[in-house]
């Protein structure tokens, strides 16, 4: 259930991202796969689509599994992204894009997750398409720092109350 995405080496600051998945009663989800996608430090996806130029981290893999355990429990470490570019050009706040799998889920769901102390979180073209009062939704709890790693916390409410906004893609 922890999924590390990186080599020894890589640039940019380190984070350890942990939650759970819960179900519309509250109850943890524990056979969820979670998907996570991201850009390096740079802003950079190691994609042949990203054909950007600039620097790019090569120790960086952008990408991992993580399954819930018998709590609904996953992590990985990772590394904060940097900005990429969204509609029109604008520059996206940090975000790290979550994909959720689990029975009785006909299609993959699709979220993402911010960091609060962003000061980019206001522009955001697409955290600016969420209404303002689901937004928390998806916004990491932290940060606090442990074992010389910043911490994040984000937990998945497939339903209910503060249900998880997410996107079709």
């Amino acid at each position: 259930c922890h999924e590390r995405l990186w080599h020894p080496g890589v640039g940019g600051e380190r984070i350890h991202l942990s939650g759970a998945v819960f179900d519309g009663l509250g109850n943890p989800v524990s056979d969820a796969l979670l998907e996570l996608w991201q850009a390096d430090a740079h802003g950079r996806y190691l994609h042949p689509l990203d054909q950007r130029s600039g620097p790019h981290d090569e120790t960086f893999y952008g990408f991992g599994r993580a399954a819930t355990d018998e709590h609904g429990r996953y992590a990985f470490d990772t590394i904060k992204p940097g900005r990429v570019p969204g509609p029109a050009g604008v520059l996206q706040a940090p975000h790290l894009n979550l994909i959720l799998l689990a029975r009785g889920l006909l299609l993959h769901l699709f979220t993402r997750v911010y960091f609060p102390e962003d000061a980019e979180l206001g522009q955001d073209p697409i955290l600016s398409l969420v209404d303002p009062a689901r937004r928390a939704t998806l916004l990491a709890r932290g940060p606090t720092t442990a074992d010389g790693m910043t911490e994040y916390a984000f937990d998945v409410r497939l339903q209910g109350k503060d249900e998880t906004v997410f996107f079709e893609v």
